[in-house]
């Protein structure tokens, strides 16, 4: 689904319109983003938890050339899904 698709989702199921839904959606992603960059984790009850890993430093090959790279650590965000949106797709 793409974000046009979601947005009309929304729009649909809620009664706004196309602009409001698509206000409310960025406001939503923007919220999950700015407490993920403070730390924090993301519990939508039913839905799933977003959150940060630590992925530390490694060494990996280049699959061309074979060379030794070393991968600087980051940061992933995960996702775990909730037990109602697992029972939904099942």
């Amino acid at each position: 689904m793409k974000k046009v698709e979601l947005v009309e989702a929304v729009a649909n199921e809620t009664g706004l319109t196309k602009a409001d839904a698509t206000r409310a959606i960025d406001a939503t992603f923007n919220a999950i983003t700015g407490a993920l960059v403070k730390g924090d984790k993301v519990p939508l009850v039913g839905f799933g938890t977003f959150g940060i890993s630590e992925r530390a430093a490694r060494e990996g090959r280049n699959p061309r050339t074979g060379e030794k790279v070393t991968i600087a650590a980051r940061k992933a965000v995960t996702f775990k899904a909730g037990s109602a949106l697992k029972d939904a797709v099942n």
